[in-house]
């Protein structure tokens, strides 16, 4: 996400053209900026609350599947606030060129993080991981 961000930033600044000019931008971004954050943190805190771990990197060290707050809606809504950071950091950069991060981001994270963890999640859940996928979208 901080590599998208920085990218966004260069390529904002190397492409002057892509400039547009929104009322407020800097507040429009740090305010989608700040939700991004909050859809990052509330569901590390309800996987605490669960006793299971927030360590992407290690899936299957899970020992519950959360399935309440925000993941009622959302598979990974900790990756939506990543995006949603992005998608501030866009905004405040007021160039049409730096919105390319977010869609990078999630396409990016998709297949290299979100897929595996999927796996991981699905070898360790069974059944119960199954349905929850078919209720709730991957991003929203």
């Amino acid at each position: 996400m901080a590599l998208c961000g920085v990218i966004a930033w260069g390529i904002s600044a190397a492409l002057p053209a892509g400039r547009f000019a929104l009322p407020h931008a800097t507040t429009v971004g740090s305010a989608i900026v700040l939700a991004g954050i909050a859809l990052n943190l509330a569901p590390k805190w309800a996987f605490r609350r669960a006793g299971t771990t927030v360590n992407p990197l290690r899936p299957q060290d899970s020992v519950r599947l959360v399935q309440t707050g925000l993941h009622r809606w959302s598979r990974n809504p900790m990756y939506l606030g990543h995006a949603a950071i992005l998608l501030g950091v866009a905004t405040a950069l007021e160039n049409v060129v730096a919105f390319a991060a977010v869609p990078a981001y999630m396409l990016y994270v998709g297949r290299f993080q979100i897929l595996s963890e999927e796996r991981a999640l699905r070898a360790r859940f069974g059944r119960t991981y199954a349905d929850y996928c078919r209720r709730v979208h991957r991003w929203l």
